[in-house]
């Protein structure tokens, strides 16, 4: 079988540790990724990065020194990585080096959440945590545990500014590989999932899975399905040499 790398970015809070719950049904032919900016995990001495323009850069020149041209590659990004894998796949189109297809959970996409007043990284200590227990995938212990939620609190704050919606720049943003867009019927605007169309010259897929804004959590073997579906398709589609 062809292999194909795959590059994950991580969600709000998240880092290169985030999708340890897909590695046992991961396929071991593929190549798998796990990006991560600036502040947590590997990367915990360097400095959080607030800026979207610059976190997108960041994930770039990480991406740029992993990638093989020899082979395809896929994009996985849930919620904010979501997020930075349209970027990332606008950037690397601009390149010449597109992905193959990009998988996005967890949003409906830019454009919708701008409608919202609230901007939840400048809400206080108590409101923060009521949101976050809202949308889930973050243990009871550390929203219980003042000084354990004190440590990634500065994180999950400086993600969320990162894609603060009134900071919305994608509108002109349009790709040219398709988009597999996946979301919990529990989640808000899970109904405008097809949202997504508007970012990609090419078909829209989409699929609703039970649970809330961490329903992958939930679901992992079919969210690699999924995975493994798009990158049949674009291993199928490369030229065969002999």
């Amino acid at each position: 079988m062809t292999e194909l790398q795959v590059f994950f970015f991580h969600f709000a809070g998240g880092s290169h540790y985030s999708y340890g719950f897909l590695k046992d049904h991961l396929p071991a032919q593929h190549h798998y990724h796990f990006l991560e900016l600036p502040g947590r995990g590997r990367r915990f001495d360097e400095e959080l990065i607030t800026d979207k323009n610059k976190a997108v850069l960041d994930l770039l020149e990480q991406l740029q020194v992993i990638r093989n041209k020899d082979i395809p590659y896929v994009i996985f990004g849930h919620s904010m990585g979501a997020l930075m894998g349209l970027w990332l796949t606008f950037k690397m189109k601009e390149m010449g080096d597109p992905p193959g297809y990009l998988i996005v959970s967890g949003t409906a996409g830019p454009g919708i959440e701008e409608e919202r007043d609230e901007k939840i990284h400048l809400m206080d200590s108590a409101t923060f945590k009521a949101k976050l227990e809202s949308m889930g995938g973050i243990p009871e212990e550390i929203l219980e545990e003042e000084e354990l939620f004190s440590f990634f609190d500065p994180i999950i704050r400086a993600d969320f500014e990162v894609v603060d919606p009134d900071n919305f720049t994608e509108g002109g943003i349009k790709i040219d590989c398709p988009i597999y867009a996946l979301m919990g019927d529990e989640e808000e605007h899970h109904d405008k999932i097809k949202n997504w169309q508007r970012y990609t010259k090419q078909q829209l897929n989409k699929k609703i899975f039970s649970g809330n804004h961490f329903f992958i959590h939930e679901h992992p073997e079919q969210v690699v399905e999924v995975l493994m579906t798009c990158s049949k398709e674009v291993t199928e589609a490369q030229p065969k040499t002999h």
